[in-house]
């Protein structure tokens, strides 16, 4: 026979690191080959001239150069236009 009573388990101890998200490099800051501008979750942020997009949709550098920002309108498979924003380089 049982000396204690069972407990159950507990949900509420376990918790996930932080990921960090965001712009890491902002508009007119330098960039070498490799440094990440951006994470994040989608492509809320589109890739431009010099910039490449990673597995985990993360923009990063593939050319040395200064990031840019601006707003771009895309037309969608439905005709849809959407307004995205594009980084990119500049020399």
């Amino acid at each position: 026979m049982s000396t204690k009573k069972a407990g159950g388990t507990a949900r509420n101890l376990t918790d996930s690191k932080p990921k960090y998200l965001g712009v890491k490099l902002h508009d007119g800051q330098k960039a070498i080959v490799g440094n990440i501008i951006v994470r994040q979750r989608g492509t809320r942020v589109v890739a431009g001239e010099g910039v490449k997009v990673g597995k985990d949709h993360t923009l990063y550098a593939v050319k040395d150069g200064t990031v840019k920002f601006k707003t771009v309108r895309k037309i969608g498979f439905d005709g849809n236009k959407k307004m995205h924003k594009m980084a990119y380089l500049s020399a």
